[in-house]
């Protein structure tokens, strides 16, 4: 699947816009953290109105809070530092020798040509997101043309399968293109709104046209679709190698959150251990036992560094399994027309 196989901009709102991708995708990490901390949270404390035996009971005959908590210490220590360490490997590959760098600073600014001249612009946007708009209204451009030329086309079919063509690129083109108006590189937007742009159904859809009419349509007509799906192709590459950048820039956020974060969860652990015992705040509170609330907060300390990485990991997987493949292949189920199967 080299993309999210949406058709025209409201399908391909609905295929990225459910509630289960918004979490995955769109929701901040922090808030995503959050929202699972607290359910873990409710469901220690609510075990505890089951008929089980008491917490208390288990701290004061086996010393359950330091059996429990002295095994985080360990797993934070060794889990932050293992992916920490994880993570400067991939970034790692960044660095080279100066051979390197320039045969990589020319390939970038080879292919930011290769775009400008096939879009017809003099100079493109070093921004991300302005850099693909241009890219985006580009294909949007190339549909008009090739409109335009069919106007006065005699076969109706043709036509009419053309127009239906034209109306699925400009529909989702300017679909994307407000997204990634105002979208900053960094946040999760510019990823989000190239995923909308469902190039590898596009790039089908032309050369179907252009192989079951390729006796009806003049030499123009070709040389539009030609030019339609040449302009297509560069849209891969250039959401793959930002793709490439904003996997780096989410890595380099799991390395920091997960540095801030597992200091206090250390610290909460050894307050755990240190102090607290079956004998520490005697009673109850909204008739749960205190000692309830505080281990159950201890707990959710505990595995707050985990957490936070299983958000981040599940962001990035999420955009990797959605853009699996680079091509013309579409690798999820669609709705899709009878002669495809």
């Amino acid at each position: 699947m080299s993309d999210t196989d949406t058709s025209g901009n409201t399908d391909g709102q609905d295929r990225l816009g459910g509630t289960r991708l918004w979490v995955l995708l769109r929701l901040n990490r922090w808030a995503f953290t959050g929202a699972i901390l607290l359910v873990v949270y409710v469901v220690l404390v609510l075990t505890s109105f089951l008929q089980l035996t008491p917490l208390r009971t288990i701290v004061e005959n086996q010393d359950g809070i330091e059996f429990l908590f002295s095994a985080f210490i360990g797993a934070i220590i060794t889990g932050t530092s293992i992916v920490v360490t994880i993570n400067q490997l991939v970034l790692s590959q960044e660095l080279g020798a100066i051979g390197d760098q320039r045969d990589r600073m020319s390939a970038s600014m080879d292919f930011q040509h290769d775009i400008e001249d096939t879009i017809e612009e003099d100079i493109s946007p070093p921004e991300p997101a302005a850099f693909l708009w241009e890219l985006v209204d580009g294909i949007e451009e190339r549909a008009r043309e090739l409109e335009e030329e069919m106007e006065d086309e005699r076969d109706e079919g043709l036509q009419a399968e053309v127009n239906d063509y034209v109306e699925d690129v400009t529909g989702n083109a300017q679909f994307v293109k407000d997204g990634l108006e105002n979208a900053q590189f960094g946040t999760f937007s510019v990823i989000w709104n190239a995923l909308r742009f469902n190039y590898s159904r596009k790039i089908h859809d032309a050369r179907k046209i252009r192989t079951h009419h390729e006796g009806a349509l003049s030499e123009d007509a070709n040389e539009k679709l030609s030019r339609m799906i040449e302009t297509l192709r560069y849209f891969g590459p250039a959401r793959e190698h930002f793709k490439t950048l904003y996997f780096q820039w989410e890595l380099i956020n799991l390395s920091r959150a997960l540095l801030y974060i597992s200091v206090p969860a250390l610290t909460v652990m050894a307050i755990m251990i240190m102090y607290v015992d079956g004998t520490t705040l005697l009673g109850t509170t909204l008739g749960v036992d205190n000692l309830v609330w505080v281990t159950s907060a201890g707990f959710v300390a505990g595995i707050s560094p985990f957490v936070v990485f299983i958000t981040y990991i599940l962001r990035i997987a999420s955009v990797a399994k959605r853009t699996l493949a680079m091509g013309p292949f579409i690798l999820r189920e669609s709705a899709r027309d009878e002669d495809l199967g």
